[in-house]
């Protein structure tokens, strides 16, 4: 038995689940497990995240030197894992009325939570089994709109701070594409003029993501990390999973994560009807203005995650990601239709072949 088992067995045995049946489920792109608690009739989820598995998590008052130095997760302001930020967050979520997991036991300092189990009902799962997307969707946007009601605290239930996704974070997410993609894919080379044109292009993009970050980010918000909960009412009838790097963001941020999916195809027609429904429950909003900010930071968020995608292939070893690429460079030409981008569709016809776009 290794430690990290040993330390497993004691946690559960203090937190009333010893000899529980413990079932693992799949993995993801993360350093966190998960696997599934069964004891008498009872039924939980164990989170475990090694807590020296990742860098460091960013200090509120970080300069971005500091954050340099301690590593990718402090320049784009991840929780590195930490279980003390899902904690804090699912305590924050739930007093807003939203499904969160409640937290059963947690030890932030090993890495471990026994938390509520929602079940199976994963969106992504019930729409490949034949349910109609639509309703789920709907439901969907009325959680964003709950989460978008009011402006967050600058510190969660706990003391876990929830930082802004400042300029550089968003630099940080957007230059990854520049820095893996020519890795990826062979022939893309982005010189020195390539590179002063995408920040320069970049610049403005990402100051309307400063500014206008006022509400809570789930930041992870798409149909594999959503849970359908009928029984419930209103918008806790989406359960929220994965939500640890929440920071504070532009209304824009949560709706590309949901209707740009890398890992389903999100078609114009439910995006259009979703961000009307969005719109429509928000008279206050610039709608001509937030759809701008739509197709920007839609643009950003996913040239990010096809960096991190050529990452994982690349340096991780993790070819699977590969077969989500091609579906993320069909949203990225969506975002770049618009007129207001046109700078930045330019970029991409001028250093990157339509043939690396696979």
């Amino acid at each position: 038995m290794t430690d990290r088992s040993a330390a497993i067995e004691a946690f559960l045995a203090a937190s009333g689940w010893g000899g529980a049946v413990r079932t693992p489920l799949p993995g993801d792109a993360s350093t966190r497990s998960y696997e599934r608690l069964a004891l008498a009739g009872r039924k939980a989820m164990l989170m475990n995240q090694p807590p020296s598995a990742e860098t460091a998590p960013c200090p509120p008052e970080a300069s971005p030197a500091e954050r340099a130095a301690l590593g990718y997760n402090a320049l784009a302001r991840l929780a590195a894992g930490r279980v003390e930020a899902f904690v804090a967050t699912a305590r924050y979520l739930k007093s807003l009325g939203l499904s969160a997991p409640a937290i059963l036991a947690a030890d932030p300092k090993a890495g471990f939570a026994v938390i509520e189990d929602l079940g199976d009902g994963l969106f992504a799962r019930l729409i490949e089994a034949g349910t109609h997307e639509r309703p789920l969707y709907e439901a969907a946007i009325d959680a964003l709109l709950r989460l978008h009601e009011t402006r967050p605290p600058e510190v969660l239930p706990g003391g876990w701070p929830l930082l802004v996704y400042d300029d550089l974070a968003l630099k940080t997410g957007h230059d990854v594409f520049v820095e893996w993609l020519p890795r990826y894919r062979e022939g893309v080379v982005f010189g020195k003029d390539a590179l002063a044109a995408w920040e320069a292009t970049w610049r403005p993009i990402r100051a309307r993501g400063e500014k206008g970050a006022s509400v809570f980010c789930h930041r992870d918000y798409h149909a594999e990390n959503l849970i359908w909960l009928p029984e419930r009412e209103g918008a806790a009838r989406v359960g929220l999973l994965d939500f640890q790097d929440a920071v504070r963001a532009h209304p824009a941020w949560d709706l590309s994560m949901l209707l740009h999916d890398a890992r389903r195809t999100v078609s114009p027609e439910l995006e259009a009807a979703c961000l009307a429904r969005y719109l429509a429950a928000r008279p206050d909003a610039d709608a001509e203005a937030l759809r701008a900010d739509y197709h920007a930071l839609g643009a950003l968020n996913i040239v990010r995650i096809l960096g991190i995608f050529a990452r994982l292939v690349t340096r991780d070893g993790k070819p699977r990601y590969a077969a989500f690429m091609p579906r993320m460079w069909t949203y990225l030409a969506r975002c770049l239709a618009d007129p207001a981008l046109k700078e930045l569709d330019a970029w991409f016809a001028a250093h990157v072949p339509h043939e690396a776009r696979r």
